[in-house]
């Protein structure tokens, strides 16, 4: 199949583009390389793609509609994995209206090209943020989000909802992924695991929320892309779906940190410090649904996975001379 990935110099977006290319797919990515994080690690994510046969990149914004509208015209996609977004909790209470335009204004384009190029299947990143502070866990599909602690969470809740009004009225089917996590080589450099890594090489202290006492689903990567791609092709599901892609096993972050640290070979300086604005104490993933429908079955550990991830970065940084 031709098929497009939003995101394609992202953290998922680049892993699940290198599997469709290597199940035989012809894949267009867009990406717009925004400075969110170092553009250098979306430039690198990139450039091995655009080496692969069957890959063609874009460099756009999804907020442009005409650039889109060419693009579904010229290639006439059968499926859209759309992974693009403007991430990060704490981000969104500094520059909210960076999500209106790529979370909210993106996700619109995305629907109406669908609508109007006959795309059969969307598949779109969601978050387990949609959770907000709820409190019964695990989290499942079937329980209410209607409470986000971050402007984050509540446009990924809208994400679901516009998805399910075009699925209503137009009948192409939209399949939501709710993410637990997402960790490993290749990773985000805003996110925890490889914060801490970065500080604790430096020799210095990591920055530990809520006094440690936190818990998440980390999910490493290549058990997200197997989600992906099942819910990319699996026959039978219904014409809307959400589904959770998680590890189904919460951990401590404090047993986080301890992985890392043996892993590096170093013993973490931590400065403890109260909880941060939009964040919960825990997240962890109801997976029943993926399992049954998708033949979800994640099979990383964390200790395997920060290990994986661990020996890349240090590669990363040698090969960018220091780079951090």
């Amino acid at each position: 199949m031709k098929i497009l990935v939003t995101g394609a110099a992202g953290f998922v977006g680049s892993h699940v583009a290198h599997a469709l290319l290597d199940q035989g797919h012809e894949v267009v990515g867009i990406d717009n390389f925004n400075d969110y994080y170092p553009v250098a690690l979306k430039e690198a994510r990139h450039a091995r793609l655009e080496s692969r046969e069957g890959y063609t990149g874009i460099r756009g914004d999804l907020a442009n509609f005409q650039l889109l509208t060419s693009n579904f015209q010229q290639h006439g996609f059968e499926r859209v994995c759309h992974l693009a977004a403007q991430a990060g909790v704490r981000y969104s209470l500094q520059n909210p209206f960076a999500y209106e335009e790529s979370n909210l204004a993106g996700h619109l384009n995305i629907l109406e090209c669908c609508r109007h190029h006959n795309v059969r299947r969307l598949v779109y990143a969601s978050s387990s943020s949609v959770y907000g502070g709820n409190e019964k866990i695990p989290f499942s599909e079937e329980d209410p989000v209607d409470h986000p602690v971050s402007l984050y969470a509540a446009t990924k809740k809208a994400n679901e909802l516009m998805a399910h009004a075009y699925t209503h009225l137009y009948g192409f089917q939209s399949i939501g992924l709710r993410f637990f996590t997402v960790y490993g080589p290749w990773g985000r450099p805003d996110m925890a695991y490889w914060l801490f890594t970065d500080a604790m090489l430096k020799g210095k202290p990591i920055q530990v929320f809520n006094h440690g006492d936190m818990k998440r689903d980390f999910t490493y990567i290549d058990d997200i892309v197997r989600g992906v791609l099942a819910a990319l092709f699996v026959d039978g599901l219904e014409p809307y779906e959400i589904f959770n892609l998680g590890n189904n096993q919460p951990e401590l972050l404090m047993d986080m940190i301890k992985h890392l640290g043996d892993a590096l070979g170093l013993e973490p300086q931590m400065e403890m410090l109260p909880m941060q604005p939009g964040d919960v104490p825990i997240t962890y993933a109801d997976i029943d649904k993926a399992q049954a429908r998708l033949g979800y079955q994640p099979s990383t550990g964390l200790k395997d996975g920060l290990g994986r991830f661990v020996s890349w970065y240090r590669e990363w940084l040698a090969e960018g001379e220091g780079r951090a």
